[in-house]
């Protein structure tokens, strides 16, 4: 495994970070969950990255590794009243950190996002102040934004966050584009989401409802030469290895899954020329195609 400096938090994370949100099913997993977790570890993987949003996730983490709390960093994303209703107020964000604490059972929480919040809830500055006083009690150690677009290049120029995470990858290339770069300037960690498009290959037909719609979509139209390489491993390459990426996390239930996403990363970075291919052929396809929040 890779290790690299997450922006200038003073932090250093695996380059391969475990998407937690696979695990949040509270009438499945148990022992699978269990082994996934430990394994997670046992990899090398030293960033975690969950929501209060993921159902039972933040539990599971507690419940199964807690006890290895030291090896690795913690990452979870705040703004809700419960899983499927946004609430974007002060004590709404405070009592998230307070429960993720109880959940994950640890005495603090590395890096906290709020989670997708729009521009306007951003410009009123409350939830912000939520983080930065969760901060300066001790509870969080990393005030950050997940989200996109817009919002995302305001979260940087504010100057309020340390890190950010957001879409990147082969088919959603907007936040290399515009906004990488700038959080690099300011000396942000950048964990990159999404980083196999949700591997949109799989579907022969558009996967209506499914997360990776958009992405099947714009893969068609890109309709782009993987120069011989298994589609998830050339996804991975290039997303890793995208200037500005610190880490990228892989949401998976599966060890087979987790095991091969490692194995292609360890293959290093694109040939520059395919990299720059993928990065030509998605400029020259973009209609107007936005981050994915």
């Amino acid at each position: 495994m890779q290790y690299r400096d997450f922006g200038n938090t003073g932090l250093k994370v695996s380059a391969i970070g475990f998407g937690a949100g696979h695990i949040g099913d509270g009438n499945a997993g148990g022992k699978a969950f269990e082994s996934l977790l430990n394994t997670v570890l046992d990899l090398g993987i030293n960033l975690i990255d969950t929501a209060r949003a993921y159902g039972f996730s933040e539990k599971h983490i507690g419940q199964y590794i807690s006890h290895r709390r030291s090896e690795f960093i913690l990452s979870t994303k705040v703004g809700y009243n419960d899983q499927w209703h946004p609430d974007w107020s002060y004590d709404t964000v405070i009592a998230n950190v307070d429960e993720a604490l109880k959940l994950l059972r640890t005495d603090h929480l590395d890096i906290v996002h709020l989670h997708s919040c729009s521009m306007d809830v951003l410009e009123k500055g409350d939830v912000a102040a939520a983080l930065e006083k969760a901060r300066e009690d001790g509870k969080i150690r990393v005030v950050a934004y997940s989200g996109e677009n817009e919002a995302l290049g305001h979260a940087i120029s504010s100057k309020r966050f340390a890190s950010l995470q957001t879409s990147v990858n082969f088919c959603d290339q907007r936040g290399i584009t515009d906004y990488l770069h700038l959080a690099r300037e300011a000396g942000m960690g950048v964990i990159a989401k999404r980083p196999v498009a949700n591997a949109p290959w799989r579907h022969s037909s558009p996967p209506v409802g499914h997360y990776s719609e958009e992405y099947w979509h714009r893969m068609k139209k890109m309709n782009p030469d993987p120069h011989g390489l298994p589609w998830e491993e050339l996804a991975l390459r290039f997303t890793a290895f995208s200037p500005g990426v610190d880490t990228c996390i892989l949401g998976t239930s599966s060890i087979e899954h987790l095991k091969a996403g490692i194995s292609a990363f360890s293959k290093g970075a694109l040939p520059a020329g395919d990299y720059n291919y993928l990065r030509d052929i998605f400029k020259s396809c973009d209609n107007g195609w936005t981050g994915l929040i």
